[in-house]
């Protein structure tokens, strides 16, 4: 079964062109949920970016979801992202409109065209993250983990291969982190969606435990399973 994600002797760079991870390997299958964690500024965040193709990867090999990033170009960046889920600490939904309609924006926008198939799948989601209560709502009705809930459900719209999420819990309450988390884990073994998710909170490495990658002096170091810092 081919990777979703495979890294060979790849440099990640920041916007400025700075290096901040040398010659990395990683390889990550269908349905597989990993962790990524570091400290702040080990280069995480600019990894998560150079797989959605935010930053250019210009050395080394790399590929996702079949797009070869080091080739890609600017016009096609958008049919890599549609094989992608992107999940944010900041929930960065439109406060203008409710839940459905923040739902049918993003399908609106990568290409769906008939309104019976749009509803359907608005529904899909939201039945797979239990909110199907809250279509009609704002976002400044719901809780934070209730945003960070339909956050997800926006993620799943486009059936992705790949979630990517980055400190998805960090706004969140630990009880809320672990619903979170669990629904995360449920979701990517019910999909077969592989998960990347980049995290400060130790905790959850405890509670939900998952192959951990490590960031440490500018590489990648696959962890034993332990949490320790």
């Amino acid at each position: 079964m081919q990777p979703i994600i495979r890294l060979s002797n790849a440099d990640i760079c920041q916007q400025d062109g700075r290096v901040v991870l040398e010659n990395i390997s990683l390889t990550i299958g269908p349905g597989e949920f990993t962790y990524l964690i570091g400290k702040t500024g080990s280069g995480k965040t600019s990894l998560l970016k150079t797989l959605y193709a935010a930053l250019p990867l210009t050395k080394g090999k790399g590929e996702v979801a079949g797009f070869d990033l080091s080739t890609i170009s600017r016009h096609n960046v958008h049919l890599l992202r549609r094989q992608l889920g992107i999940v944010f600490q900041d929930f960065n939904l439109l406060t203008d409109r409710n839940v459905e309609e923040n739902l049918l924006f993003v399908l609106s926008a990568t290409g769906w065209k008939d309104p019976v198939q749009m509803h359907q799948r608005v529904q899909e989601v939201l039945e797979g993250v239990q909110l199907t209560d809250k279509r009609h709502a704002m976002p400044f009705e719901l809780s934070g983990g209730e945003q960070q809930r339909i956050v997800l459900a926006r993620a799943l719209l486009n059936h992705p291969v790949l979630l990517i999420a980055d400190e998805p819990t960090g706004n969140l309450d630990p009880e809320t982190s672990d619903d979170v988390l669990l629904l995360m884990r449920n979701l990517a073994k019910t999909y077969n969606t592989a998960v990347l998710c980049a995290t400060h909170d130790y905790r959850i490495l405890q509670n939900f435990p998952a192959r951990i990658i490590r960031i440490r002096n500018g590489k990648l170091i696959e962890d034993d399973g332990s949490a320790a810092q």
